[in-house]
């Protein structure tokens, strides 16, 4: 889904996504996701230039869901260790920001950030699928996405759902 990342905003993206996991029956994934995109979205808000738009993207895989934040900066984040202390020497070691990484790595399999494009970023992480949605599930990835139909198979609105049309086979 494409926002401004405002703090108005982060909370509607968080209900979205646990509305999707919980239709997708990921439901013990929808804390460490809902914090995932939140730090991710947090980080949009505070540092992203020019500008806060970005697009939020799930995709699930059979063992895997991935959750992206897209946004317009081609600066690459600095990230703090986890117990706060940035990789900077005059950083407070009490400081109550700039940990927003550390704790995507922490709740999260892997993570990382990839140039997108000439100016932009995604920044993502992964978490496993629990075992028993693994072993039922043998249908084809699906991803949630808005504003790109034509590219998903499940589509996530702030105001509607919307989903690919259905095929038809004409026996002949």
């Amino acid at each position: 889904m494409e926002l401004q990342a405002l703090p108005s905003r982060i909370g509607q993206v968080r209900r979205i996504l646990s509305a999707q996991l919980r239709y997708w029956h990921l439901d013990p994934l929808i804390d460490r996701a809902a914090l995932g995109v939140t730090e991710l979205l947090a980080n949009v808000h505070r540092h992203a230039q020019p500008d806060k738009t970005c697009t939020v993207e799930i995709e699930l895989l059979l063992d895997r869901l991935t959750v992206s934040v897209h946004d317009h900066d081609p600066r690459m984040p600095v990230v703090a260790d986890i117990e706060g202390v940035p990789h900077h020497e005059d950083a407070d070691t009490l400081a109550t920001c700039g940990r927003g990484l550390a704790m995507v790595a922490a709740v999260s399999e892997s993570w990382g950030v990839r140039p997108d494009g000439e100016s932009g970023k995604v920044v993502w992480f992964t978490l496993p699928t629990p075992p028993a949605v693994r072993a039922g599930s043998a249908r084809p990835p699906r991803r949630a996405v808005v504003e790109k139909p034509a590219y998903t198979v499940d589509t996530v609105s702030l105001h509607r759902t919307e989903h690919a049309p259905a095929r038809s086979a004409v026996a002949g």
